[in-house]
């Protein structure tokens, strides 16, 4: 009988063992996937190519009228190289689409320091009879805005899960209870609000860093708006 049930709970511990051993190749499995996939996305994104140069998630646009611009005339303000070195960063020409990329350094700003957020222009010229526009769309990688979704997505539905459940299991009776639901749903705002505030900053980092290459850009190419009638 010793020996019996000295078997079964040896057995029973593999079993938990195997489970354990399976649960933490499924979460280095998924850690690998994670990290690969950031990385690709922001290799992809930082490429300097016409196909990578739509590559990203758009976060707005900006469009602004100048005077009527063969490609000739871009191609040669841009050089043989088909580039623009500016003070905080360059802009690169694709005469096969009609394409110019934005792309601030951050080394060559006052503040060094790169959020996990960056921005890229992705600039299109669309020529017309009287007048040229050009529309500059903001691009931000992938895996920046899924994974800040889904830790906004995570941190608000666990406050709202938590809730409902406290609620349903009359974790409001008493004042002890009480205390604690209020604890957590501080908490939970707090996360929430320095997740907020931490995405604000950043993007008004990128976007200012943009800007700053969007204006010096514009006035290395001398493009001046149309005269109205």
């Amino acid at each position: 009988m010793r020996v019996r049930g000295s078997t079964g709970m040896g057995s029973g511990s593999c079993r938990r063992y195997g489970i354990v051993r399976r649960m933490i190749a499924a979460g280095l499995f998924a850690t690998v996937l994670l990290v690969g996939f950031i990385v690709l996305d922001w290799w992809y994104f930082n490429r300097s190519e016409s196909q990578a140069m739509r590559y990203g998630c758009p976060i707005g646009a900006m469009t602004w009228a100048v005077e009527p611009m063969s490609d000739v005339a871009c191609s040669r303000r841009f050089g043989s190289a088909s580039v623009v070195t500016i003070s905080h960063g360059w802009a690169l020409w694709f005469p096969d689409g009609g394409r110019i990329l934005l792309k601030p350094d951050c080394r060559r700003f006052a503040s060094r320091f790169r959020t996990a957020w960056p921005l890229k222009g992705s600039v299109e010229v669309q020529r017309g009879p009287d007048r040229t526009l050009v529309v500059c769309t903001k691009r931000m990688p992938w895996s920046s805005v899924v994974l800040t979704s889904l830790w906004f997505l995570l941190v608000g539905g666990g406050s709202i899960s938590f809730l409902v459940s406290f609620a349903l299991h009359d974790g409001w009776s008493t004042m002890g209870s009480l205390l604690l639901g209020v604890g957590v749903l501080a908490l939970g705002l707090l996360v929430l609000a320095f997740g907020l505030v931490t995405v604000a900053l950043a993007y008004r980092i990128e976007n200012g860093r943009l800007m700053q290459v969007w204006e010096e850009w514009q006035r290395a190419m001398a493009l001046s708006q149309p005269e109205r009638s």
